[in-house]
């Protein structure tokens, strides 16, 4: 049945805080979440399209936010980005275009629209499935 279905969403983040608020918000709305604390922790464990959406911090020390996004996509994995970041730049979201990503979401985030952009951007990839 489509209404207990629970869509999973990626989290990718080196801050462990910022990994459990995220964890903590997603999962109280009732998303299924897998958190990873670097970009090839995340590539070394997706074999397949596992998530629905993946939310992705911008600076990492291994792998940037769009440089990972862009080997999701090279991995054929097609499902939604939304970049997070720190880092104020004007240049960031047209990078993280050319590299697949659906949104940037400036830190702090506003909890509430964090989680209506997943939910948008997820039924833009599945108009079939209802919350």
């Amino acid at each position: 049945m489509a209404s207990s279905l629970k869509h999973t969403v990626y989290v990718v983040d080196d801050d462990a805080a910022v990994l459990g608020s995220l964890r903590f918000l997603l999962e109280t709305d009732g998303f299924a979440v897998r958190t990873f604390r670097n970009g090839t922790a995340l590539l070394n464990s997706v074999r397949s399209p596992g998530a629905d959406c993946y939310v992705i911090d911008y600076k990492m020390p291994d792998i940037n936010g769009i440089d990972l996004a862009g080997r999701l996509r090279k991995s054929n994995i097609q499902a939604p980005v939304i970049l997070i970041t720190g880092y104020p730049d004007e240049n960031i979201s047209t990078r993280a275009a050319a590299a697949g990503v659906k949104d940037v979401m400036m830190k702090p985030l506003l909890e509430e629209s964090l989680v209506k952009r997943i939910r948008s951007v997820i039924q833009d990839d599945h108009p079939q499935t209802t919350q």
